[in-house]
């Protein structure tokens, strides 16, 4: 029962969603979709985008300034300097390898903590049979946990193969090298 310019920001972003998802696009194009709110409308709206495009199946050329917001939204993100593609990856990949100085410095104040696996730092060397077992692709708060419920180290296994071992070593030492590149 209201125009469009009565409707909070919010409310806003919602309808204009709404309006282009039902015109049934191959491709959705959001230019800066949720700059102009405040940070908690901002997060629920961008919850509501990743749960409505996951039920869509619909892709997104997701355009936007705020790095963390490309983090948490893209699946695939492209960095770009001077109108040109520095370097296009996952969240991940452009985190932990960035590819050129421009996008190491882009992302130097994101925690890698967030984006390493087991894979990123399991070492070589002995295996006690009692080891905790996890797998390459386990996070680091998985990690963690199992060192805290006090384990010495983890057996790192992909499927039958043992591809290494954990410490709290490997995990001090990964943190220590995020606090130095931020």
């Amino acid at each position: 029962d209201r125009y469009p310019d009565e409707l909070s920001g919010g409310m806003q972003q919602r309808v204009g969603l709404a309006r282009a998802l039902a015109a049934d696009p191959d491709i959705l194009l959001m230019d800066e979709p949720f700059s102009a709110l405040d940070p908690l409308i901002r997060r629920d709206l961008q919850d509501e985008f990743l749960e409505l495009s996951a039920r869509a199946q619909k892709t997104t050329l997701f355009i936007t300034h705020d790095l963390d917001e490309a983090m948490r939204i893209g699946h695939r993100i492209a960095v770009m300097k001077d109108g040109r593609v520095d370097q296009i990856g996952t969240p991940e990949a452009i985190v932990l390898r960035p590819e050129t100085d421009y996008v190491a410095r882009f992302v130097g104040s994101i925690s890698t903590l967030k984006y390493l696996s087991a894979s990123e730092i399991t070492v070589s060397g002995d295996v006690s049979s009692d080891a905790p077992v996890l797998g390459p692709d386990s996070a680091l708060p998985e990690v963690i946990g199992a060192l805290a419920n006090g384990a010495d180290h983890l057996a790192i296994r992909d499927g039958d193969r043992l591809v290494g071992r954990i410490g709290r070593s490997e995990v001090l030492a990964a943190v220590g090298r995020d606090l130095r590149r931020r």
